[in-house]
């Protein structure tokens, strides 16, 4: 079908939007969560009331504010007050929210995606909470993505500042998320199961709003109540795979590990429930009804594992979307994934994301793209340490980038995707969603016919 190009830029920015507002926590908590009569049912689990003591709310992520405005919602006044619900979750400084007996935590400033003291202080609060437990309490643990950075409890011997550091190596040398919490883990007192086994509750029941493809639950939030398959020779073994075990970040790390003492694996006392409630897949399934809603004939794709670097996610899109407005067919793409940014030398690197790296690359391979629009955005709305969701490229934005005589090749190469957008004007900038899922990208072509 024929359609101008505001209506596939205003269209491919509302398909990527309903995909987003499908997982918004506010509205699937009370989906899961229902309090009826002396029953608290929570997934697939029921409670009976009478036999729960008090309620104790942990966790931590982007979409922690609105898990926990959702859940005192669902659980009402009634099971607030008689149940002394209490807790406390970690979150960003930009998702703060008001609540009333869940007490938030500025884990992070916004757009810091690293472990900084007021995390590790709301960490080391949660596990002297749960472990203060009576086995008749009952532990809800809140997890979404970005909980990794909001739950830092390093181990005897590794400061915050080394932890940080040697994540910022892992990730420049191109370590995807499992390679990264593969060490997280073993560096944590409290993730891949640390919070679990601190428990003393005989019921620990974990919601997840997953940000990890094929919804691994060892990966999420780095698992911290899941017991962990990993050693710490796998995680010796990333530093070595990525070629930085002789990096001098990575000295006071390798040595922690190799004097860790061996983990122990004793739940016994707790009977841990980890239920997924919401995952990229959701996500691309919402964005694809909005697209059937708008009289599209879409086609939708969600990766269940690493997709590799950006760039050639980016070229390979392009590619699709150039056949889709060529050929007779579906008119509207949608796939959800999270590719990887080899990050350039912090002497040359500019400003960025790997939904805008991968859309700059997508704009190299277009050429001509007359009838296409490709947008990329991170379902957080935030892409990288910037303030941008992702981009997206049509026509006008690679004519503007001619006539400012921007060079697409020098930005891939200094990861500054962020400044050639900006000066096309094709940013996405959408604020925290208070969600995180991965990222959605969105095709939309006008065909001839």
């Amino acid at each position: 079908m024929p359609r101008t190009e505001a209506q596939l830029r205003e269209d491919a920015l509302a398909i990527w939007q309903a995909g987003v507002a499908a997982v918004d926590p506010l509205r699937l908590i009370p989906e899961v969560v229902l309090a009826e009569g002396d029953q608290l049912i929570i997934g697939d689990a029921a409670f009976d009331l009478d036999l729960i003591g008090r309620i104790v709310v942990v966790g931590g992520g982007k979409a922690g504010a609105g898990m926990a405005v959702g859940l005192e919602q669902a659980l009402g006044p009634r099971i607030l007050a008689d149940k002394q619900v209490t807790g406390l979750l970690s979150v960003p400084a930009d998702c703060l929210a008001p609540t009333q007996a869940i007490r938030l935590v500025a884990g992070r400033p916004a757009g810091v995606n690293e472990p900084r003291p007021e995390g590790a202080a709301a960490a080391a609060e949660m596990l002297d909470l749960v472990a203060d437990l009576q086995p008749t309490d009952l532990c809800l643990c809140l997890l979404s993505g970005g909980g990794s950075a909001l739950l830092p409890a390093p181990i005897d011997g590794v400061t915050l500042e080394q932890k940080a550091a040697v994540t910022r190596l892992l990730s420049g040398a191109g370590a995807d998320i499992r390679q990264l919490n593969c060490v997280r883990k073993q560096l944590s007192r409290i993730k891949g199961g640390g919070l679990a086994r601190a428990c003393r509750a005989a019921q620990l029941i974990t919601l997840i709003i997953s940000d990890v493809l094929g919804d691994p639950l060892d990966a999420i939030a780095s698992g911290p109540t899941v017991e962990n398959p990993e050693t710490v020779d796998d995680a010796l073994r990333v530093f070595a795979d990525l070629g930085v075990a002789d990096h001098p970040d990575a000295a006071p790390i390798i040595a922690a590990l190799q004097a860790k003492p061996q983990q122990q694996h004793d739940t016994a006392h707790c009977v841990v429930d980890n239920q997924v409630i919401a995952n990229n897949a959701m996500a691309v399934d919402s964005a694809g009804i909005e697209a059937e809603r708008r009289g599209y004939s879409h086609a939708m794709d969600c990766a269940i594992d690493c997709e590799g670097p950006a760039e050639e996610v980016g070229e390979k899109l392009a590619q699709m979307a150039l056949h889709m407005r060529d050929t007779p067919g579906p008119d509207c793409l949608i796939t959800g994934g999270e590719p990887t940014v080899k990050l350039a030398d912090p002497a040359i690197r500019g400003r960025g994301g790997r939904n805008q790296q991968l859309t700059l690359a997508a704009l190299q391979q277009l050429g001509d793209c007359r009838g296409v629009v490709l947008l990329s955005g991170g379902t957080d709305g935030e892409d990288g340490p910037t303030d941008a969701a992702g981009a997206w490229v049509d026509a006008e934005v690679v004519n503007q980038a001619h006539q400012l005589g921007l060079n697409a090749d020098d930005a891939l190469r200094r990861n500054d995707a962020y400044t050639f957008f900006e000066q096309t004007g094709s940013l996405l900038q959408t604020g925290p969603s208070g969600t995180n899922v991965c990222d959605v990208r969105v095709v939309v072509v006008s065909q001839d016919g």
